[in-house]
């Protein structure tokens, strides 16, 4: 009976030792540099971009993923590298520096010659479907001002819904949220543009 008690005892410490020893694996959506290719003309403003504010269902350390059933799926062991909505606001950030020419002024002086464009995102949707797709929903909000000037501004608010196809594995789930966040971003900077130099343009179709 004694052997049998610590035969199990055994059997519980392995069982929980196995448990305890699971990898931990955590993810950002900043993708890697690419090597420039070409030289950007820098944007006609200077631009900052604001916090993100990012849905509620999603936003925790944990990868939530939706189920084919409708119901999410929490994974405790696959983690983002820093809250989801800071992960968001900086890979779009590193986005918009690219295509803009020019880093975010957000919280640094701005030169008075100069108007400033703001950047603002509200993803409504940061939908995860593991081996199958990322979609990202997100109203954007482009607000430029003469700097020194805090009456002469104007406002363009949009929405994007971008839906990338995923292959097989946690890693390629989040190299399609990387696309779908350069794919954002390549709209952003394409409106951007058009609409400081046009203001009668409008959201893309």
């Amino acid at each position: 009976m004694t052997v049998r008690t610590h035969l199990l005892a055994m059997a519980c410490a392995l069982s929980l030792g196995a448990c305890s020893s699971t990898p931990t694996h955590y993810y950002t959506l900043i993708a890697p540099a690419a090597p420039s290719t070409a030289a950007v003309t820098p944007a006609p403003f200077q631009f900052e971009m604001q916090p993100v504010l990012m849905a509620v269902q999603v936003d925790q350390p944990p990868l939530v993923v939706r189920q084919g059933n409708g119901s999410l799926a929490i994974l405790e062991n696959e983690r983002w590298g820093a809250p989801l909505g800071d992960e968001f606001h900086d890979a779009l950030t590193g986005e918009l520096e690219r295509r803009f020419g020019s880093r975010d002024l957000a919280g640094l002086p701005k030169q008075s010659d100069e108007p400033v464009l703001t950047v603002r995102t509200d993803v409504r949707r940061f939908e995860s479907a593991l081996d199958q797709y990322a979609l990202i929903d997100v109203v954007w909000n482009l607000s430029l001002r003469a700097n020194g000037s805090g009456n002469k501004r104007k406002t363009l608010t949009c929405s994007s819904v971008i839906r990338q196809p995923a292959g097989a594995g946690m890693e390629n789930l989040i190299l399609a949220h990387q696309k779908a966040v350069s794919t954002l971003a390549d709209t952003i900077a394409r409106t951007a543009r058009s609409w400081v130099q046009q203001p009668t343009s409008r959201c893309p179709s």
